[in-house]
């Protein structure tokens, strides 16, 4: 493929592709040798997509939203859907996108809902993601934690989930952070493509510290924010220090720092013999 036809790709959104072109551009995708370099242009096939909350669902039963689209997104589908147009076929890509999202078949119990308890841990299991925040953050990284109490459960954010016992973790959940002040810096060097957790403050009834996530994006002016924005009501490239100030403003629940973690292509596994 020309690097003229890959570039075209990268500019046509996702969501005004049929399938044959979807099916091209995977294919390019898959030429370029790391993960955070697919993940960096999948996520351009989004920038200007609307945002909708929850977009995706298991397309029947609690969520009845489909399981896979691509006229909308919110912060995480734009995440989970570009790893799994830049790691699948088109025949797999509903597979591929469900073992992202789920612990289990695909169902409203099974979909890892809360980031530092679930979703980010369970893919850094898988070897889907690497922690890099402290290689990042030098000196900087602050390693913080988050409490999950089964009385949080009971909470308008915990029941708000509607999920059932067995799946309410409850436990100290611990990572790194690089604090807000710092985070600019330290991130001007960082390659692009790194996966950016926006960490808040901890609010002790809310079973989550971590609000939204996006990629790094490196530009001459800086680093930028690549996400899915409820502010603008789109994808957006958003200077990094520009979307840090605006939310530093929100005094009960901060922003504390960003986690930052690297996407990894884990080779397929082998057939059993």
């Amino acid at each position: 493929m020309t690097s003229l036809v890959a570039l075209l790709l990268v500019a046509t959104p996702w969501g005004t592709m049929g399938e044959a072109q979807r099916a091209d551009a995977m294919a390019h995708l898959k030429t370029l040798p790391t993960l955070r370099e697919r993940l960096l242009e999948a996520t351009a096939g989004f920038v200007g997509s609307p945002y909708v909350l929850s977009p995706l669902g298991e397309g029947s039963g609690h969520d009845a939203d489909p399981l896979i689209r691509w006229d909308a997104v919110d912060c995480v589908t734009m995440i989970e859907q570009s790893i799994a147009l830049s790691t699948s076929e088109p025949s797999t890509l509903v597979a591929v996108l469900s073992a992202l999202r789920y612990d289990g078949p695909p169902a409203w119990e099974n979909r890892l809902h809360v980031m530092e308890s679930q979703w980010l841990p369970e893919n850094v299991k898988r070897g889907l993601l690497r922690d890099v925040t402290a290689k990042w953050g030098g000196a900087k990284t602050r390693r913080v934690k988050k409490v999950i109490t089964p009385a949080m459960w009971k909470e308008k954010s915990g029941a708000g989930l509607a999920l059932p016992p067995s799946r309410q973790l409850s436990g100290s959940f611990e990572f790194d952070i690089v604090p807000s002040a710092a985070a600019v810096e330290a991130l001007r060097d960082a390659p692009a493509g790194l996966l950016v957790v926006v960490v808040r403050a901890d609010r002790p009834s809310v079973v989550t510290r971590v609000s939204h996530v996006g990629v790094l994006v490196q530009t001459p002016k800086g680093p930028m924010l690549r996400h899915a924005s409820r502010s603008f009501k789109k994808v957006v490239d958003e200077p990094l220090s520009r979307y840090l100030n605006r939310n530093l403003d929100f005094a009960q629940w901060t922003i504390e720092g960003l986690a930052l973690y690297e996407p990894v292509l884990v080779a397929p596994a082998r057939p059993s013999p």
